[in-house]
């Protein structure tokens, strides 16, 4: 059996996230080296850099800051083992957070580069955007 193509393995975590699943079903797609590197956001300042364990532990978390969540990839872009993904991310938020009120929709303009080594994900670099309220 042949493993999954990037955007096969990608798009597969996405529509987990989307479907609220918990860590369980998220874990298949994440090696078990895999790092995820968060640049600078309005909800993060200083950046993030968490491995397999804190981003599975960041998802299972998230039932409590968010329903609903979703990806409205506008772009991809693949070379080799690569995948860029430009997307629009929404979500209803649970809690009030900074510039935002439980309730409220929340959104961002996401760009993130994966690498995917035998069909997981090994490496994700973010870069999102949040729209804030006016």
């Amino acid at each position: 059996m042949t493993s999954p193509t990037p955007l096969d393995c990608v798009l597969g975590l996405l529509r987990a996230l989307e479907a609220g699943s918990g860590a369980a079903d998220i874990a298949p797609f994440l090696a078990e080296d895999y790092v995820m590197t968060e640049a600078p956001h309005l909800l993060a300042p200083a950046g993030a850099v968490r491995n397999r364990e804190e981003a599975l532990a960041g998802a299972a978390a998230a039932h409590d800051v968010v329903s609903g969540q979703r990806f409205e990839v506008r772009r991809t872009t693949c070379e080799g083992n690569r995948l860029v993904v430009e997307a629009v991310w929404t979500a209803t938020l649970l809690m009030d957070l900074p510039h935002w009120d439980a309730g409220e929709v929340i959104r961002a303009r996401i760009a993130s580069v994966f690498e995917v080594r035998d069909g997981r994900i090994v490496s994700q670099d973010s870069y999102d955007c949040y729209f804030t309220p006016a």
